[in-house]
């Protein structure tokens, strides 16, 4: 089976990162920061995306200064103090690598992003295959999934995407991929209900059962 992992929200603790991130970047930029509950909204999206969201109004110059200061304040709170893994995710992904199930993120992270930080956990070669947002079409867009799935030449009822936001549960909605959610990301739960997942996760490891008693 494969399995398709949102990054931030769902593998890894990082959304006070991001918070703060875009805050000092607004507060750069000179401006007021937005609230918190603002910047979890835009969590999972492509960072130009994102921005948008956050700042329809600004010029295309403004939109670029804030992107490299969000950059800039991410890489360096996270040289500072690098994100963590929710409980329980590296034993979990360890035992659907032991039985031999395909492994891949489908991320808002750019490619650099994403490397950087697998590089730092010594994970560069742990995934079979990632897409991030610079490199394909932002969430809630489901043309990573279906690079993804081309990839491995696997069809959508044989993967599953597990996510924290809505826009992990709609890209996977629009193809008709099975979906997981999890309930301590970014979107509050019951904002990931009306899509329909097969399970919400409180619980990294419950992936495991959910997948024993698919199989049975």
């Amino acid at each position: 089976m494969l399995f398709i992992f949102d990054w931030d929200g769902t593998l890894i603790d990082s959304k006070a990162k991001i918070t703060l991130s875009m805050q000092l970047a607004a507060q750069n930029m000179g401006w007021e920061p937005l609230e918190d509950h603002l910047i979890h909204n835009i969590i999972g999206l492509g960072l130009p995306e994102a921005i948008f969201r956050l700042y329809p109004h600004i010029s295309d110059t403004e939109r670029a200064r804030l992107r490299d200061f969000y950059a800039a304040n991410f890489i360096r709170l996270d040289q500072e103090k690098s994100s963590d893994f929710f409980p329980l995710v590296p034993e979990t992904l360890a035992s659907l690598r032991s039985q031999g199930h395909l492994l891949s993120i489908a991320t808002g992270k750019s490619r650099k992003g994403l490397d950087r930080i697998l590089g730092d956990l010594g994970m560069e070669t742990y995934f079979d295959a990632t897409r991030c947002a610079d490199e394909t079409a932002s969430k809630p867009h489901p043309l990573m999934l279906e690079q993804l799935l081309a990839h491995f030449d696997v069809a959508p009822k044989d993967a599953v995407m597990i996510g924290d936001t809505e826009y992990d549960m709609e890209m996977a909605r629009c193809i008709n991929m099975p979906r997981i959610a999890v309930s301590y990301g970014a979107h509050h739960i019951d904002r990931l209900h009306p899509y329909d997942p097969e399970l919400c996760l409180d619980q990294f490891d419950q992936l495991l059962e959910w997948h024993r008693i698919k199989s049975v």
